[in-house]
């Protein structure tokens, strides 16, 4: 069998098998339409985020001085591992910082999302309770 009639067999093939193919069925009866939202748990994971970001603040930090002071003494003897263990301080510190960037992120998006969430329960509340749809409905 030559390439085209192999090459042309192959396009037959998977032109007859063209369909949707689903990995799995959705799921019967559909689901609620109704947004929840738990704020007691949310504020609770936003305020440990919160905790975390003040703890890593200053808890992050405690060896740094000691870590710089090592290093300076073990480079002045003339040992390797001092530039070594002053550049583990600085990756160290730069993770610090990225960690407690994503705290503040998590804990003021959460605050930002119950709050935000507050005002468009409010707004809709408003709005449909000064709506006078009802009168046109008989």
């Amino acid at each position: 069998m030559s390439f085209d009639e192999e090459w042309s067999a192959a396009r037959a093939a998977a032109g007859s098998n063209a369909a949707m193919r689903l990995n799995q069925a959705p799921a019967p009866g559909g689901g609620g339409a109704d947004l929840a939202l738990n704020q007691d748990q949310i504020g609770a994971i936003g305020s440990e985020a919160y905790e975390l970001h003040t703890r890593l603040q200053t808890g992050g930090k405690h060896a740094a001085t000691a870590t710089t002071e090592a290093a300076g003494a073990l480079t002045r003897e003339g040992f390797a591992s001092g530039a070594a263990l002053l550049k583990a301080n600085t990756v160290w510190e730069g993770q610090v910082k990225t960690l407690v960037a994503a705290c503040a992120t998590i804990s003021n998006g959460l605050n930002y999302s119950l709050s935000s969430h507050a005002k468009d329960e409010q707004q809709l509340h408003a709005d449909f309770t000064a709506s006078a749809i009802d009168t046109y409905l008989t």
